[in-house]
């Protein structure tokens, strides 16, 4: 884990999900995924888009080419473990396809506009995933 994201990571428990600087007015919530290989434990920092009782997230890795390791972890192990706010719950991450991942993919842009640069700056399709709560 690189030293941005412990400190956003350390910030987020700390204070039952509520961090400053660049994520202070955005969702924000912490996945843990269970690493394709390692079979470790990684947590990271994502926005989010609240979508009834599920959350979405974006597999954007800031427009980058490759999808992020995170992804490729829950392709691998769906079920994962979600924190927001100060609350902590097991989820199934399911991929979005078609018109309903374009449709949330532009909800998130709404919310998030640096979303649209990332889709521009790659030819990969950006995957949008559905945390869906384990038992929901």
């Amino acid at each position: 884990m690189n030293d941005f994201n412990k400190q956003v990571i350390d910030e987020f428990r700390a204070n039952e999900g509520r961090v400053g600087g660049m994520f202070e007015k955005a969702h924000l919530l912490l996945l843990t995924t269970t690493g394709a290989r390692s079979g470790k434990p990684s947590t990271s920092p994502l926005m989010y888009l609240p979508d009834g009782d599920r959350q979405v997230v974006i597999a954007s890795a800031g427009g980058g080419d490759r999808h992020p390791a995170w992804f490729h972890n829950l392709r691998a192990h769906p079920k994962v473990t979600v924190e927001v706010g100060s609350e902590t719950f097991e989820a199934e991450a399911v991929a979005v396809e078609g018109e309903e991942r374009d449709q949330l993919y532009a909800r998130m842009v709404a919310q998030a506009p640096q979303f649209a640069e990332y889709e521009a700056k790659t030819t990969r399709r950006i995957p949008v995933v559905a945390l869906v709560r384990a038992g929901s």
